[in-house]
């Protein structure tokens, strides 16, 4: 997402019918048998120019008072990384946040609903207790060869739709189609892959957090079916996952048509399935401006805001229809205001900004329904949803080397030996398992939610009789005191997101390098990696026995045992080429100079 940002809210049509006309007090756009285009002209005909612009505002979920939902005709909230209603906050204390919130933006003249986004980018990640399912990277690496499992990440949308109405929320800032082109950027987990097609094809959980298109619908147009679905985002448009150096919110350097085939592409395929919303990017391409993201029109200039009138005049007339101004909102709506009377920005653009912003309230039947209820609440965290991200997990993994020889594989690993050896911080740490936007904006460390660590997961699956030693990181004198069968090495990288994940040398923070070294040359070692993106392993891949990749997997570390002992074999297939050093980057499948450590696709089976 963003913390918060400018969102281009999308196109559709839905056909009713309807002959209820003349009654007393009667109001076409109230009546929900009438055609949407009926209702929106009619309702787009009572508006004043503030309330029109009300509607073009997101603010934070902290400063929607009753008084400012009223005063300025709000029309969308967000809650910004981390922003919840209380810490640990149970569904019911969302939903009466929410509620409180739509209580406001119906108390206007008009009864406007609010529509109420949040960041949902692998699971309700915001919500403590949600099921948190594999960061996209890991999504992307949930094939065999060539095919892909469309059910997977379509069933994985429709349990992330199901949580969020859980809490009261309708919108989520979901999904990342970003094709990530250099791994040094700090978004890269949140892209399915470097290859266009695969990002393409994991677009199908557009329907799964939406909807299927019904035969009937005009294709190309929003579609939301239901209350246990929810409007989606496609992000950030258009070309930030190929920024130089992979540097955040930098320039893309590429041609008109790389940038239509490479980065545009999962576009068409995410208008063509309905989504909802779509969300600028802080990006340029060639030096030039596509915005915006979290207060994005501030930084058309240079220094940030300092000429905040023409940023809005720019935003708006290159056709942002929804601004994310977390705080600043009354500087917004003032100007944008002021730009209108005095005809910088024609009231036609305001319409037709306002008239996609209504269009989507009405397809998912905010004006019948605008409250939130607890009739979902059973879904966060439910038993079905945690064995789906277990499932997840299992299919995510990428299994790099196994065993010294070929014909000599480590796994899967015996669950009956006398004794086995766990390290790693990493090895029991959820927040760590899970990356970044999770529970915060950034993530954090320790065990932040209810979840099942790697560890956890090792101890209930092997025989009882098998004792599990775990050390963070181990001495030398351990291995001269004890026996052990192998050891499993958990490290990686820690949680970060967006601008903060930049990195120009991808190596393995410490002590990650030393418990390599220092336990894969006392014993035999499988290595599991947690990063959200390929990292610098070839130094050290000569002491590694076996490697797996097991990207962000998130809560459900059991389906990380379940791979290593045998349960289920590796299917894994790197969504990104693993490149042997940095110096080498940006490196892609088809370049010329393509010379990889491990190439997109590889994956060995069990």
């Amino acid at each position: 997402m963003a913390r918060n940002s400018a969102i281009y809210i999308g196109l559709l049509v839905i056909a009713c019918c309807s002959n209820v006309m003349g009654l007393p007090g009667y109001v076409k756009y109230k009546d929900s048998k009438l055609p949407i285009s009926v209702r929106i002209e009619d309702l787009m005909s009572r508006m004043s120019l503030e309330e029109k612009i009300g509607q073009m505002t997101q603010i934070e979920r902290t400063l929607a008072s009753t008084e400012v939902m009223n005063k300025y005709f709000i029309g969308s909230v967000l809650s910004e990384g981390g922003s919840v209603p209380g810490v640990r906050a149970s569904a019911e204390a969302w939903v009466n946040m929410v509620n409180e919130i739509q209580k406001g933006a119906l108390s206007t003249p008009l009864a406007i609903p609010m529509i109420y986004g949040i960041d949902a980018v692998h699971g309700h990640n915001t919500a403590f207790g949600a099921t948190i399912f594999p960061h996209n990277i890991g999504l992307g690496a949930t094939r065999q060869v060539v095919l892909w499992d469309p059910e997977l990440v379509k069933n994985i949308g429709a349990a992330t739709a199901l949580e969020v109405r859980a809490t009261g929320i309708s919108y989520a800032f979901a999904p990342c189609i970003a094709v990530c082109r250099d791994p040094r950027w700090g978004r890269c987990y949140e892209s399915y892959s470097e290859d266009t097609n695969l990002v393409r094809a994991m677009t199908e959980i557009i329907p799964g957090l939406q909807g299927d298109i019904p035969a009937y619908s005009q294709k190309g147009f929003p579609f939301v079916s239901g209350k246990n679905k929810i409007a989606s985002c496609a992000k950030h448009f258009v070309g930030d996952g190929g920024t130089n150096k992979g540097i955040n919110e930098n320039n893309t350097l590429i041609s008109e048509n790389g940038l239509l085939r490479i980065h545009m592409a999962p576009y068409f395929d995410a208008v063509k399935k309905g989504v909802a919303t779509i969300m600028i990017s802080y990006s340029s391409w060639n030096g030039g401006f596509v915005i915006s993201d979290y207060q994005g029109i501030d930084r058309i200039t240079t220094p940030s805001h300092a000429n905040y009138t023409f940023s809005i005049e720019s935003g708006i007339n290159a056709g942002i229809d929804m601004i994310m101004v977390p705080k600043a909102y009354e500087e917004f709506i003032d100007g944008l205001s002021s730009l209108v009377r005095n005809k910088f920005v024609p009231m036609t653009r305001i319409n037709d900004a306002v008239e996609r912003i209504l269009r989507v309230k009405f397809v998912m039947g905010l004006f019948e329904d605008p409250w939130a209820d607890l009739s979902m609440a059973k879904y966060l965290g439910s038993k079905e949803h945690k064995e789906l991200a277990r499932e997840a997990v299992r299919k995510s993994l990428v299994l790099l080397k196994n065993g010294k020889s070929a014909d000599q594989p480590l796994l899967p690993l015996p669950k009956k030996v006398p004794k086995i050896l766990v390290v790693g911080k990493h090895a029991n740490n959820i927040g760590y398992q899970c990356g970044g936007w999770t529970i915060d904006w950034q993530g954090q460390d320790g065990n932040i939610t209810v979840g099942t660590t790697i560890l956890n997961a090792i101890e209930s699956t092997v025989d009882k009789k098998t004792e599990v030693v775990y050390q963070e990181n181990p001495e030398a004198d351990l291995f001269k005191a004890n026996t052990f069968s192998y050891a499993i090495v958990v490290v990686g990288e820690a949680p970060y997101a967006e601008t903060f994940g930049d990195s120009l040398n991808l190596t393995i923070p410490e002590p990650g390098p030393s418990i390599i070294s220092n336990v894969c040359g006392s014993v035999k070692c499988i290595v599991v990696l947690f990063t959200g993106r390929p990292v610098v392993i070839q130094p050290y891949l000569a002491n590694i026995d076996a490697l797996v990749a097991a990207w962000l997997p998130g809560t459900e570390g059991q389906g990380i045992a379940d791979v290593l002992f045998g349960d289920y074999g590796f299917t894994g297939k790197l969504p990104q080429t693993w490149f042997k050093t940095v110096d080498q980057l940006p490196m892609n499948v088809g370049d010329s100079h393509y010379d990889p450590l491990f190439p997109f696709g590889f994956g060995l089976a069990t």
